[in-house]
């Protein structure tokens, strides 16, 4: 370790500290700043999360895409490493986890010389360049409620050095709905500073009358503490490296730091984690080593997202806007990842049937059996001033839990779970009754305060159900995909009655969803285009707008007849809708078409998923591997080869590079787990649980993959292994293993 010595004033920083505190930026919801950054460092733990900048840094001070954040609270809005004689050249910066970073920067022997003399340049004639000479490693690493920073520092130069460094910290405590621009009439109150030798303590006492607090603590202790900003002086030897560490702890109340342990045995605590987590995963091996590394990634992904809600837990939706437990959004995500990971689906079921609607209340468009939307846990939501403490504002979540349920008895067998949820699915078939009921035998939405969504779809922009021409639809509004959903769901609850002994409401239950068939082919087909309307509004009109929300039915075996799917696979795979990437959402041609927009002509993956995985169940499996192989191309695109939440629909010509959307959330549990559902799809795997037997139908390996394995399976109690191989258009299939529970039948056919 280089000694740290103790010096009089420093050279003057780079660009002065603004004179705003953080609590004058937020006031009156003034409009903060932005980085600039467009491809920013993420790094996700659970219900803590942190977006930096390429080089580090947390800045400009209080950016509204950047910060450390734990349950919907910034907790830092400000961490900014500064040398004298900066700032530094990013030589790298690389997530090597979702939950870790490492940014590798370096500053040349002449900026060194120069802020040692003050400033004085040095003449070394015309043509002499300056040689980078020092070193700097920045591992970042999220664990538990901390951030923790590992600073090493080494001196390249022939002789001692002295380097000066500053850490700039502050917090605002920003609700995330603030942050996203949401105006208050007054915010809680700022509370002093405290800095000891080696500690800062930064703390808000917010309106729901909680107490925030973000603990920084260094190690070794700083030169000097000066006004709270903590300066170090690094004297290096020829060839010596020194470590700084920075540890912040988010928290509330009065919780205590716990015990200071080693970077390197947080970090192997991390590893050894995820690797649990994989041990309970199917694992992918196949002869493209690219494809391996970007499944590895949606795996480290779903797993980072994972958060605690109380004792229970969920996957978030995604960073930074989402980072919170959605109905929806961790209902397809655990769907898309059966074949790979069940358990997500056990601890989603549990999660959203424990915050179950109980009551009308308007305020948070909350009614009886209805699953949530949206939980926060910030100051917002805590003290009443919005409603998400849950909202319930989603027309489609409660019949994707049945959906859900489902799938995962087919997936696990597991009698105990169902009969823990039965209650939780009669109150949701009762929801759905009541819905039709109401919508005169469709299942429609309308928000029940102003202060709700509009649309209450997956599309739930404001624009997000349009006609053709742009005109907004208006409420009540019967979606296509929803009305698939719940045909989807009444099917399940007949299973349900069924396997409990009630066979007459089973047959009741197969008649109702029979007749909601028949209902979406008289009202939503349009004969014009031959295609389902996306849509019927509030006055009885059809939005027919061509959309890839009718490529949901497929999945939810909600069409009546056979050509009508075939219909819906030549249009989605036509040219005005399929990017080349993927399936946009609204068709090319159409006035309201805007590959840039949000959900009118973007590429969301999630979508794609489900269109290919209905549409590979129907036989139309040529069509569902078309999709992942343009997903998989758009992956190669991204830096962490992580597939976004969204992006631009512009058409994939010879050589073009993928247009990305500037503000897709980045992970996104559900476009992590789209390749997921896309392979188990054109593999062609479905299970049945209850019957001991797995069933793979004509498996068609994508045009990037010759051989493919997956190990550990889990269906039921057992686990199968198989390997597939192409040979020409024609792909061969050799059991491996099966494991665990006897009596597990695999039946392959391929016509």
């Amino acid at each position: 370790m280089a000694p740290l010595e103790s010096v009089p004033e420093l050279p003057a920083l780079t660009g002065a500290p603004p004179d705003t505190r953080p609590s004058e930026r937020l006031a009156g919801g003034a409009e903060l700043p932005v980085s600039g950054e467009t491809e920013p460092l993420v790094l996700s733990g659970g219900n803590l999360f942190c977006v930096v900048r390429r080089d580090g840094n947390i800045a400009p001070a209080g950016a509204r895409d950047l910060g450390l954040y734990h349950d919907d609270t910034r907790h830092l809005s400000r961490l900014e490493l500064r040398i004298a004689g900066g700032p530094p050249t990013v030589l790298s910066a690389e997530s090597l986890g979702s939950a870790t970073a490492q940014i590798d920067l370096t500053l040349s022997d002449r900026a060194i010389e120069e802020a040692m003399r003050g400033g004085a340049p040095r003449d070394d004639g015309f043509f002499a360049d300056p040689v980078n000479s020092l070193h700097l490693r920045r591992r970042q690493l999220l664990e538990g409620r901390e951030y923790i920073e590992r600073i090493t520092v080494t001196n390249h130069m022939r002789r001692v050095v002295t380097v000066e460094l500053w850490l700039l910290l502050e917090a605002d405590f920003a609700d995330i709905f603030e942050v996203r621009g949401a105006p208050r009439a007054r915010r809680g109150t700022m509370l002093p500073v405290q800095a000891e030798r080696d500690r800062l303590e930064f703390a808000y006492r917010g309106l729901d009358g909680a107490t925030y607090r973000t603990l920084a603590r260094l190690i070794p202790e700083p030169t000097s503490m000066d006004g709270g900003q903590p300066r170090f002086r690094l004297v290096l030897q020829p060839g010596e490296s020194t470590t700084l560490e920075l540890i912040i702890l988010a928290c509330r109340e009065h919780d205590v730091a716990p015990p200071w342990r080693p970077f390197d045995q947080r970090l192997a605590g991390v590893n050894g984690a995820h690797a649990a987590f994989l041990d309970g995963t199917t694992r992918v091996r196949c002869d493209n080593n690219r494809f391996e590394a970007v499944l590895a990634r949606a795996l480290s992904d779903i797993d980072s997202l994972r958060q605690h809600v109380g004792d229970l837990s969920i996957i978030g939706a995604g960073i930074p806007w989402f980072a919170a437990p959605f109905g929806r959004d961790a209902l397809i995500t655990s769907l898309e990842c059966l074949a790979v990971a069940p358990d997500l689906a056990r601890e989603t079921l549990r999660t959203l049937a424990a915050y179950q609607g109980t009551r009308d209340d308007p305020w948070r468009d909350e009614e009886p059996g209805k699953i949530l939307h949206e939980l926060r846990r910030g100051e917002m939501a805590r003290a009443g001033e919005v409603p998400h403490s849950p909202y319930y504002g989603t027309i489609d979540a409660t019949p994707l839990w049945l959906v859900l349920l489902d799938e995962t008895w087919r997936w696990t067998g597991d009698q105990r779970l169902i009969e823990e949820l039965t209650p939780h699915a009669e109150r949701a078939l009762g929801w759905i009754d009541r819905r039709l009921a109401e919508g005169a035998g469709l299942v429609r939405y309308q928000r029940t305060h102003t202060r709700g969504l509009a649309n209450q779809g997956w599309k739930d922009s404001r624009d997000g159900v349009s006609f053709p021409d742009g005109t907004i639809a208006a409420p009540p509004i019967a979606l296509i995909e929803v009305q698939g959903y719940t045909v989807a769901a009444l099917e399940a609850m007949a299973g349900l009655r069924r396997r409990a002994g009630d066979l007459r409401a089973a047959s009741r239950l197969r008649d109702r969803a029979h007749g909601l068939r028949r209902r979406i082919e008289r009202e939503f087909w349009v004969d014009a285009t031959r295609y389902y309307a996306l849509a019927i509004e509030g006055s009885g009109r059809r939005v027919e707008t061509i959309s890839s929300n009718p490529g949901h039915l497929a999945f939810c075996r909600a069409c009546l007849f056979p050509q009508r799917v075939n219909r819906i696979a030549e249009v989605l795979l036509d040219e005005a809708m399929n990017s080349g990437w993927g399936v946009r959402t609204v068709a090319r041609g159409q006035a309201v078409y805007n590959p840039l927009s949000y959900h009118n002509g973007t590429v969301w993956p999630h979508d794609n998923a489900l269109c290919g995985y209905g549409l590979a169940m129907a036989g139309h499996v040529r069509a569902a591997t078309t999709i992942l192989e343009g997903l998989y191309a758009a992956s190669l695109h991204y830096r962490d080869l992580r597939l976004p939440e969204l992006f631009c629909g512009m058409a994939r010509g010879d050589g073009d590079s993928l247009v990305h959307y500037p503000v897709s959330c980045s992970p996104q549990a559900w476009a992590s787990g789209a390749l997921f559902l896309l392979l188990q799809s054109t593999l062609g795997i479905r299970a049945d649980a209850e019957h001991h037997r797995v069933m793979i139908r004509n498996p068609q390996l994508p045009s990037f993959l010759g051989v493919l394995e997956l190990f550990g399976m889990r269906v039921g109690r057992s686990t199968v292994s198989l390997r597939f191989e192409r040979h020409g258009s024609r792909t061969h299939v050799d059991l491996v293993s099966v494991d665990g529970e006897p009596g597990l039948k695999v039946l392959i056919e391929i016509g």
